[in-house]
């Protein structure tokens, strides 16, 4: 039996996500017309003998529970549970703590993923190198660009024997173009070695205190707090790769994080292009009778497009959406219960919730084109030029240009707007 473990973090946790965030926490957050942990509970569901998924992070209980309810009448197979954090106790710290719960039943693999990634989720193949390797643990890792690879954990991989021989936390100089994606498999031995681990620590802790107390500098403070603190990188990947027991697995498919609230709409366009590579059911065919659909696109049943929109490519368009004659949307996420008005554009953008955007009005971002472009959306409170974003209910009057800018909720946009933060 297999299970597998979803870091979802908190509220405090997407700050980068704002003003999405406000609305909906970032993993219900829709890209590809789903919610981004779904897409990784699909993948997971497709594992062999995966049992039981279960979610840690310190969001509310009632947060996850209707997603939870959905998920358990479409993978009816497999048991879904979410457990709260009672402090933030580090990437690896609710991973540990609930160490029994995640045990129960004896699983013999156990996957670990974070949230804020989109990925193709080569799970199965993860797994078989996993298993035919026999380590403590397996860490996928993907090729980046030499120039960008500081901003990533990194890993020394040797290639023959898939070792992980150093793992290094965003370093500041170069080390390895091989960059850890967010997803892991562990033998359930893991959690042996995460104690000895917080034993070591301890003991550091305690020899530290000893002598601070010599000197009469010894401040307990948040010292309690600190010593259950456990970082998944800098605690334990880098002394599972100290001590030989960590592989690397290479993930050849697409993988981007999605950590600020521009980094969706590439990842809406990912998950969109592999279900037009799948001919997947979900994604929206042009007809004589019906809008100029263009490559992969989304909409859900309830929206309203009319017959002389040109809508896609890379379109999501959600719940009782209403598009207008002419309208035209490109490389963008359009939210439940948003109006577009005739002959109004939208281009690479993100509409919030209840938006209204008036008649030859135009919402554009610039496209994204590397993958850290979308890293910071903004620098000492100026806009840079990225994904424009409207907050939930926004209204954008006829003829309104907005441009690269961001949009708090409840704002009336009467003049144009270029590269901007609206609060």
């Amino acid at each position: 039996m297999n299970k597998a473990v979803i870091l979802v973090g908190g509220p405090s946790r997407a700050t980068r996500f704002r003003p999405l965030s406000m609305h909906l926490p970032q993993p219900l957050f829709p890209v590809g017309g789903k919610p981004i942990i779904w897409h990784q509970i699909k993948a997971l569901s497709a594992v062999k003998d995966l049992k039981e998924i279960i979610l840690i992070g310190f969001f509310e209980d009632f947060i996850f529970q209707p997603f939870l309810s959905n998920c358990q009448d479409e993978f009816p197979s497999i048991t879904f549970k979410y457990l709260r954090e009672y402090s933030q106790l580090g990437t690896a710290g609710g991973f540990f703590h609930f160490r029994d719960q995640i045990l129960r039943g004896n699983p013999k693999n156990i996957f670990m993923l974070y949230t804020d990634i989109c990925c193709s989720f080569p799970l199965d193949e993860l797994l078989a190198q996993h298993e035919r390797h026999g380590r403590l643990g397996t860490i996928m890792v993907t090729k980046v660009d030499r120039t960008s690879a500081h901003l990533y954990g990194c890993v020394v991989v040797d290639y023959e024997t898939k070792l992980a021989e150093h793992y290094v936390e965003k370093p500041e100089t170069y080390v390895s173009d091989m960059a850890s994606t967010g997803v892991f498999v562990f033998d359930q031995e893991i959690f042996h070695f995460m104690a000895r681990v917080m034993e070591k620590r301890a003991s550091e802790f305690e020899h530290e205190r000893v002598q601070e107390s010599a000197y009469g500098r010894y401040d307990d403070g948040d010292g309690t707090q600190d010593i259950n603190r456990l970082r998944l990188e800098q605690d334990i990947l880098r002394a599972m790769a100290g001590e030989k027991k960590l592989s690397a697995f290479l993930c050849t498919g697409f993988w981007r994080q999605i950590k600020s609230a521009a980094s969706a709409v590439p990842a809406n366009a990912l998950y969109l292009q592999q279900a037009h590579e799948s001919s997947d059911s979900i994604l929206a065919k042009s007809n004589s009778e019906g809008a100029e659909i263009k490559g992969a696109v989304y909409i859900h049943p309830s929206a309203q497009v009319h017959p002389t929109a040109h809508i896609g490519p890379n379109v999501s368009i959600h719940a009782r959406v209403v598009i207008g004659p002419g309208v035209r949307i490109n490389d963008s996420i359009i939210l439940d219960n948003v109006h577009i008005k005739d002959n109004a554009a939208v281009l690479h953008a993100i509409v919030g919730w209840d938006c209204r955007i008036g008649k030859w009005g135009r919402v554009e971002g610039s496209k994204v084109v590397g993958p850290n472009d979308i890293d910071e959306v903004t620098q000492s409170g100026v806009k840079l030029n990225s994904i424009c974003i409207l907050g939930e209910d926004v209204h954008v009057k006829d003829e309104v240009f907005i441009r690269n800018s961001i949009v708090l909720p409840h704002k009336e946009l009467a003049g144009n707007k270029h590269n901007e933060v609206i609060m």
